[in-house]
Parts: structure tokens; sequence; C-alpha cells
């Protein structure tokens, strides 16, 4: 029984988000001029939009992020996303289309140390929201790889699309096989340290319309995970992705997954 407690709490880590609130952050005074530009702190508002995170990340590499609205929210059109503690803040920069409102989106990020993470997000209306939690992990920046250097080469940019219904909406995942290292990680054989090497754009449409586009940095995990909720048009999905490297990946979908 004690067993059967311990993984019902664990796989809702996310749904207990309101645990760990934003704490009072110097490094955030600084980020948010230096970096973003940001003459004062953006308002938070749960009525607009929320971000869920655990308190305590099971795996500092794989922390999952989910950013949702309550129906009848103003749309959000783009949200930066800042672990304030990493050694590179801005862990991606998302656009959205108009199909993901309201917004329900799930990915995974590498938390380094103890450290707020936040989504600065513009709305449909021209202002700027703030949602965020404090994430209790450490070194998930250098977590070593989870597979050898030859399963890298031989599997990078696969991808895989499912969807499903979910409280009334499609939901779809997409799953792309590449390593995103880091670049502060070590191969475990020669005890080097493995080159930068992430995917930096994605672009993910249905037909013609966007669903959503990242700008990364180091910070997206291993073997990237997002799931999201859309108003699917019918469409095929289109997946185009790149990265650091010069690679490219493009990928079509049926609708239906």
């Amino acid at each position: 029984m004690k067993a059967h407690i311990l993984a019902v709490l664990l796989l809702a880590g996310p749904a207990m988000a309101q645990d760990n609130p934003l704490q009072d952050s110097a490094t955030w005074d600084d980020l948010r001029d230096s970096v973003l530009g940001l003459a004062s702190d953006v308002p938070q508002d749960l009525g607009v939009l929320d971000l869920e995170a655990p308190v305590r990340a099971h795996e500092a590499a794989i922390v999952p992020i989910r950013l949702v609205q309550p129906h009848g929210a103003p749309a959000i059109t783009a949200a930066t996303l800042v672990i304030d503690e990493n050694p590179a803040p801005v862990a991606a920069e998302y656009s959205f289309g108009p199909a993901m409102m309201p917004l329900d989106f799930e990915f995974r990020v590498r938390v380094d140390s103890y450290s707020d993470v936040r989504a600065i997000a513009d709305t449909g209306t021209g202002s700027q929201v703030m949602a965020g939690r404090f994430v209790k992990a450490s070194g998930g920046c250098s977590a070593p790889a989870g597979k050898d250097m030859a399963a890298v080469e031989a599997t990078m940019g696969q991808m895989r699309w499912r969807t499903a219904q979910e409280d009334g909406r499609q939901v779809g995942t997409l799953m792309i096989r590449h390593p995103n290292f880091s670049g502060l990680q070590r191969d475990q054989v020669t005890l080097l340290n493995i080159p930068a090497h992430f995917i930096d754009r994605l672009d993910v449409r249905q037909g013609e319309e966007l669903l959503f586009a990242l700008k990364a940095g180091i910070s997206i995990s291993e073997d990237p995970v997002f799931r999201f909720a859309y108003r699917p048009n019918g469409q095929p999905i289109r997946v185009h992705a790149e990265d650091t490297d010069g690679n490219v990946w493009d990928q079509e979908f049926a609708a239906g997954g």
C-alpha cells in the first residue's frame, strides 16, 4: 500500500505545483533587466497563465514543465522560459498559434541547481504576464547522457507522433530523438567534455497553420517530448527541426496520428 501511495504522489507532482511558488531571487533581479530588458517585474495572474512543475525533481535532467490556461483566458502568442540558476538562463522562446488556445503545453527541461523556473508570456492584448515555480533539483545540465555515442548517431532525428482525446480536446505528443548535449557533460568512455549539440529550432504546423515554434538553448532535455492540446483542422502535422551542427529534419504525420 505504501509503495502505491508513493507512486501516486510522484505521478501527481505537477498537480501539486501550488506548494512551490516563486521565491525572491537576486539572480532574477539581474536577469530581468540585463537579459530580458524588463524595467520592472511582470505581474503574475493565474487567471491568464500558470506554470506547473514538481516541488522536487525526480530527475534533474528531465524536469516536467506544463504551461496551462483556464478556459476564457486571453491568448498567449509567445512565451520565454527562464531557469534563473542555469548556466544559460533563457531555456526556450516559444511562439504559439491560435489553435493552441487555451494553452495546455508540456515539455521537459534540465535544472542545474535549486531555481525559480518562470515563463514570461505575451498575450493577444499586448500585455505580459509571468508564471513560475521554485524547483529543487541539481546537476541537470551536466547529467550523463542516457545513450552511448553510437546509439546517438544511429537514432538522431527520428520522430514519433501520436494523438488522443483528453477532456474533450485533441492532444498531440511529439517525440524527437536527439541527445541535446549541453556542453557540460562528459563522455563516459573518454571522460572528455562532449561539445554542445542540441536542437535549437523547431516548427510544428498542421498544414500551413502554426501550432508552435521553438528557439531553444542548452536546457531542453535529451530526446525532447512535447505534449499539447490543439484544435485540429484536418491537415497533416508537419515538423521541421534544426540543430546546432546544421542537421535538418522534416517529417509529416497523418492528421489522426
